[in-house]
């Protein structure tokens, strides 16, 4: 049976994969549905089978295609105020609330959609519908996924098309970005006695405290051509969580925190591990200079590449058609487009809903917006099969 794209969200937000746990009971559902219609797609699981991305290629075997590109997973609703059941959409006063409504149950309900529609109008260039896992925890899924559709020799498409909320808006750039597990390891003594120990805390805050210098760095330089465009138009460097210690006169025996970078296209990203590790390395030094016990460990657990303007680039110029949009807008934020661009592909970022909704409790996209969905939909779709 053919769903709605409206009938499709609502499915696609009962399922609440939330990323620290398993998306198979959504990616079960959409696998049937495109069986139901015929339609033949490919699981790419993650290593312990827990999670799968999924992807699909719908009308002629040839190159020069249009890829729709969503993820699955949702963050947590823990500690949200919510008026409604975040797992249900419900529908107010022109809003359609729900986790995952705006970022991006929706756009992954209306790439759906285009499926029958793209069947029943027999298109001669190919719809192919992407899907990954754990994009909130780093766009981790997609990777894999993407390698899998080259390796697997799924003809080649010309435009990649992110449906991330940008409100309908062209986005042809946004920032990149990679993130760290730190775990700095003191040396318990009685605080009196600190100068004998190594506090795990107070040298982690050595390096939260280079960030604040290199942001302050980084804001004071002249923007580059590239960078103008971003707010700030400077690489970011975070830290958003941090835990520790044992007691307040004891010297920390650990610090667990998050380091992060957002980073400016033009900007080398290897240029700023780099000179990351090279802190770490100072900082860990002189806290083995006091006891060799201690150490530091940084794991990095993301690295996503920037999405970078491109010179008449295919996946602008087809958007630009389909929208009338004109105007140049970046982000900020990170999107798995980067990730295909960094593998050849054209690559840019349009979806509905605003992005300021994201994440929120009483999460949702207004029906307005869900509606200039389907409307773009229908145009790629017609568009496609000219």
């Amino acid at each position: 049976m053919t769903l709605s794209a409206r009938e499709l969200m609502d499915k696609l937000v009962s399922f609440p994969t939330v990323s620290r746990d398993s998306n198979l009971e959504l990616i079960d559902f959409v696998e049937g549905y495109l069986a139901d219609l015929g339609v033949k797609s490919t699981r790419v699981p993650n290593e312990d089978g827990t999670k799968a991305s999924l992807y699909a290629h719908v009308g002629p075997d040839i190159d020069g295609g249009v890829v729709l590109s969503g993820h699955t997973d949702v963050v947590p609703v823990d500690g949200q105020a919510w008026d409604t059941d975040p797992f249900t959409v419900t529908e107010r006063q022109g809003k359609l609330y729900g986790r995952g409504t705006c970022d991006m149950k929706g756009f992954d309900a209306l790439a759906l959609s285009a499926v029958p529609l793209a069947l029943a109008r027999g298109i001669k260039r190919p719809l192919q519908i992407a899907l990954s896992y754990d994009e909130e925890v780093g766009c981790i899924g997609a990777p894999p996924m993407i390698d899998h559709m080259v390796s697997m020799g799924m003809p080649r498409a010309d435009t990649v098309l992110v449906g991330e909320p940008s409100m309908m808006k062209l986005v042809t750039g946004h920032k990149g970005g990679i993130g760290y597990h730190m775990h700095f390891r003191g040396f318990e003594v009685h605080s009196s006695l600190a100068p004998t120990g190594v506090n795990a805390i107070m040298m982690a805050a050595k390096l939260i405290d280079w960030a604040n210098q290199v942001n302050a760095e980084n804001a004071a330089r002249t923007p580059s051509e590239l960078a103008a465009d971003f707010y700030p138009p400077y690489t970011t460097l975070h830290v958003g969580t941090i835990s520790g210690g044992t007691a307040h006169n004891i010297t920390a025996k650990d610090c667990y925190f998050g380091f992060g970078f957002r980073i400016v296209p033009g900007e080398d990203i290897a240029e700023w591990q780099a000179r990351f590790m090279a802190k770490v390395a100072e900082l860990e030094a002189e806290m083995k200079a006091v006891r060799p016990e201690a150490g530091i460990s940084a794991e990095q657990y993301y690295h996503v590449p920037g999405l970078v303007p491109e010179e008449d680039g295919q996946a602008e110029s087809l958007v630009r058609l389909l929208t009338g949009e004109n105007s140049r807008n970046v982000v900020s934020y990170g999107t798995e487009a980067g990730q295909f661009q960094e593998r050849g592909y054209s690559a840019v970022v349009c979806g509905p809903g605003d992005i300021a909704q994201a994440h929120q409790p009483n999460e949702y996209i207004t029906v307005d917006q869900f509606q200039q969905g389907e409307a773009f939909i229908a145009r790629l779709v017609d568009h496609l099969a000219k």
